[in-house]
């Protein structure tokens, strides 16, 4: 499994299109609306890289209102759930 976060700044009047139309494509699991330097965050899990490269160089460049985005790889993932299960004794 690969994942990446996709920055993207979106015309101001389709954001709300824009991270309708993202929300629906299949590798993009999740869409956050966020303040600051960024108007959205995509949340993409993928088979693999080329799975990766499809969906961000093919699809997401065909979605209109999208600006400038910037993506980052993630290498590995730390979450409070995976790190109760690792060193749960159970009870």
């Amino acid at each position: 499994m690969v994942t990446a976060l996709v920055l993207l700044n979106v015309d101001r009047d389709k954001v709300n299109e824009v991270a309708e139309q993202l929300a629906g494509q299949a590798g993009i699991s999740e869409v956050y609306s966020v303040a600051g330097q960024y108007d959205l965050v995509a949340i993409i899990r993928v088979k693999d890289n080329e799975g990766m490269a499809d969906l961000v160089t093919k699809h997401l460049l065909k979605v209109r209102g999208i600006t400038r985005s910037q993506t980052l790889i993630a290498f590995q993932v730390y979450s409070k759930h995976d790190l109760e299960t690792m060193f749960s004794i159970g009870t």
